[in-house]
């Protein structure tokens, strides 16, 4: 008899046969790894969001591309640490969603954060379909990796870092009346930084979609999107403004966090995140760097793909195997049954 398991994810720190495997949070990042083996199968690259002339724009990723390997059979590491970004951090790198190995684990290849969302949200849901979008909550630690996904992208150039820099005082970040003087020259230095890197994919986003505000389905269920780490932070630029100083937002204050840490890896080759994150508060709190709802993402993510997902709700047996969906333990969410129970009213 075949053991409960997740399709293509065979060589990972998870065994797919134990319970606990597969509680809410284990199962928001293996499943997207496995929707991803599983659109390689079937020959389905994912949805690029990158930066291309300075623009953001959308194009296509091939799964090996995504994962930085051609192996059939790499190893996934979830909810590890990334250790090569140790070397740009003086505390303990974070934790991210899945580190990507060879296969016998004995190199790393790729660092990837996961948001599993729902489309549409609630800001959505009573909209036209190609206007669905779905929800993003950041992490403090997603900023940390998307830091040090900048920093790696210009670290054979890291001179041309010194003079965008130059004119940003470092003893600013504690003065907010000071900080927004500079608000504007902060924002420029980071859209440079932005329209001049490669692309590399940084933030996996499997979507999937119901049909409107209920728990059900849709036929056309599943998709998959990749943002680079070049058009993450394009997209945390724009949305940071929507309020601009002296007003100030946890977008806002995710740019100044992204810019205290570039601002002192220049200056003294490594970054504090825990006290950037923790002291640099600004009257907001940081169990999370911002979330932001449907109605704001769509702009970024709108395309046929996010309308009409390409995934079949059919396909979840050929992802979900051996009876892996009898180990689940969903939330039981009042709302949802209520709205989905037939003649209760």
């Amino acid at each position: 008899m075949n053991s409960p398991g997740l399709f293509g994810i065979n060589n990972s720190n998870r065994n797919f046969t134990e319970k606990e495997t597969w509680g809410k949070n284990q199962f928001n990042s293996s499943f997207p790894a496995a929707l991803c083996k599983f659109m390689k199968n079937e020959k389905v690259d994912a949805n690029y969001l990158k930066v291309e002339n300075e623009k953001f724009c959308h194009g296509f990723i091939d799964i090996n591309d995504l994962f930085g390997t051609k192996e059939d059979n790499p190893f996934f590491d979830f909810e590890s640490k990334f250790h090569r970004y140790q070397k740009y951090l003086s505390k303990t790198v974070p934790g991210t969603d899945l580190v990507i190995w060879d296969k016998n684990k004995t190199k790393e290849i790729r660092a990837l954060e996961i948001k599993l969302t729902a489309i549409p949200d609630n800001t959505t849901a009573e909209l036209k379909e190609i206007e669905y979008g779905s929800e993003i909550v950041v992490r403090p630690d997603t900023i940390v990796y998307l830091v040090c996904s900048i920093i790696e992208n210009y670290i054979n150039d890291f001179s041309s870092l010194h003079p965008l820099f130059e004119n940003i005082p470092k003893e600013i970040f504690d003065n907010l009346e000071e900080l927004f003087k500079y608000y504007e020259e902060m924002i420029k230095i980071l859209d440079h930084l932005s329209s001049n890197m490669t692309n590399e994919p940084f933030l996996l986003q499997p979507i999937w979609k119901t049909q409107g505000k209920s728990s059900m389905l849709s036929e056309n269920c599943f998709d998959v999107f990749v943002w680079s780490s070049a058009s993450f932070l394009k997209f945390i630029i724009d949305i940071s403004m929507e309020i601009k100083p002296p007003k100030i937002n946890r977008q806002n204050r995710t740019t100044i966090w992204i810019l205290k840490m570039l601002s002192d890896f220049v200056n003294y080759g490594s970054f504090n995140h825990e006290k950037i994150t923790n002291q640099l508060l600004y009257g907001t709190r940081n169990d999370k760097a911002f979330a932001i709802s449907g109605n704001r993402t769509n702009k970024f993510m709108r395309c046929k793909n996010l309308e009409k997902p390409r995934v079949k709700k059919s396909s979840l047996q050929k992802i979900i195997l051996n009876g892996g969906q009898n180990f689940l333990s969903p939330e039981r969410r009042l709302d949802a049954i209520i709205y989905n129970t037939p003649n209760l009213f």
